[in-house]
């Protein structure tokens, strides 16, 4: 299977955060979403990838070549959208097409003025005057402007209406025709995800808690609710995570050690994260 990113065993040490040997595979034709609160790793994680910072250990791949391996090429293959628009606040429209000819060869304009079109993007405004949502759009159109095999999105769609979010989730699956290309979408949006997603990646305090396919992770894990004498019936090996309220409680369990006459819930991707996040191991 050839990985459109791989990961083994990375690492990142700050004064008061680490990134502890995470590994992770994200194939070609596939789209991975990341989960995890803030201050996770999500970004560092992203980082790392694009060689904006560099790694204590481990070793990374991009589309095959090591990330700290520059190539005018291998960089054209990657589509980033960060969190901030990056474009200079003065530029307009015309001159961001301009500047990216010149960086890209592979810059595609036709592409990038329909995609400003369908956008609703004005010609002749500074960046400056755009809100939020409307330089979100705009990352978004130059990365899909220069014929990227791979995207790199940290929170692409934040700051952005239901109605626009939807259609950019919309466009990100045409670009997935291709079974070449390749998405990886970190977001807290998770409604966004389950739509989209393949593979779900939860990251949390600098650990990688589970990184499976979507379907399975869905399929494998149920919610229990119940009374503490209930809980306490259950295979301790099948309970992953429990909270405690005053109604009762509510665990995190793997179905295969549940009985099947034990009815169990459907998990979201935002109640998985939560549980990680707040349950405590019993």
């Amino acid at each position: 299977m050839t990985y459109a990113l791989e990961l083994k065993n990375v690492s990142k040490q700050y004064e008061n955060f680490a990134l502890q040997n995470i590994s992770l595979v994200l194939p070609r034709g596939c789209i991975m979403g990341m989960i995890g609160e803030n201050g996770a790793g999500k970004s560092t994680t992203i980082k790392l990838l694009l060689d904006l910072i560099k790694r204590d250990g481990g070793e990374i791949e991009v589309l095959g070549v090591p990330a700290e391996t520059f190539s005018a090429e291998r960089n054209a293959a990657i589509g980033v959208v960060m969190d901030e628009c990056s474009i200079p606040d003065m530029f307009h429209v015309k001159q961001v097409d301009a500047v990216m000819r010149d960086i890209y060869a592979n810059w595609d304009s036709e592409t990038f003025f329909q995609l400003i079109s369908r956008f609703g993007l004005p010609l002749k405004s500074k960046i400056k005057t755009y809100s939020r949502g409307m330089k979100m759009k705009l990352s978004i159109a130059v990365a899909l402007s220069h014929n990227a095999q791979l995207l790199i999105l940290d929170e692409a769609t934040s700051g952005l209406d239901p109605v626009v979010r939807d259609e950019i989730l919309e466009m990100f699956q045409e670009f997935m025709q291709d079974e070449a290309h390749a998405i990886l979408m970190a977001s807290h949006i998770t409604s966004d995800l389950e739509k989209i997603c393949d593979y779900i990646t939860y990251i949390h305090q600098g650990h990688i808690e589970l990184s499976m396919e979507k379907d399975r992770l869905l399929e494998e894990y149920g919610v229990f609710k119940g009374s503490e004498e209930q809980l306490k019936a259950l295979p301790a090996d099948a309970v992953l995570r429990v909270c405690r309220n005053s109604f009762g409680v509510e665990a995190l369990v793997k179905r295969s050690g549940i009985r099947t006459d034990c009815q169990l819930e459907q998990p979201t991707l935002e109640g998985i994260m939560l549980f990680f996040n707040k349950g405590m191991l019993s």
